[in-house]
């Protein structure tokens, strides 16, 4: 059950981790963002067309730039990543009465 959860946010973090190095460097290529990365080449396609469908960057001749959108969702994503964490935190059954085994 906690499986999915897992490789999603596993899948989140590598999107995020592509639109970071595209914001630090762009324009950037795939090759390059591979070798930055330590990422397949398939896994960082992958990212950049999910990245490009959310309209976050955009292709160019010389590589993935950002869009208009970009500095909006980063402002926005600590604040919803937050939010996310908090209500994680509310799901823990940790602090529960002791199940009887």
């Amino acid at each position: 059950m906690i499986d999915r959860l897992e490789k999603e946010v596993d899948m989140l973090e590598r999107h995020l981790q592509v639109l970071r190095i595209v914001i630090e460097s762009e324009p950037i290529g795939i090759v390059k963002m591979s070798n930055e990365t330590g990422y397949p080449h398939h896994k960082v396609r992958y990212s950049l067309r999910v990245l490009e469908e959310e309209t976050l960057i955009e292709p160019s001749s010389q590589g993935a730039i950002t869009t208009e959108r970009t500095a909006e969702f980063v402002e926005d994503l600590d604040g919803k990543i937050d939010g996310i964490v908090e209500k994680l935190d509310g799901m823990k059954i940790e602090d529960a009465a002791e199940i009887e085994s």
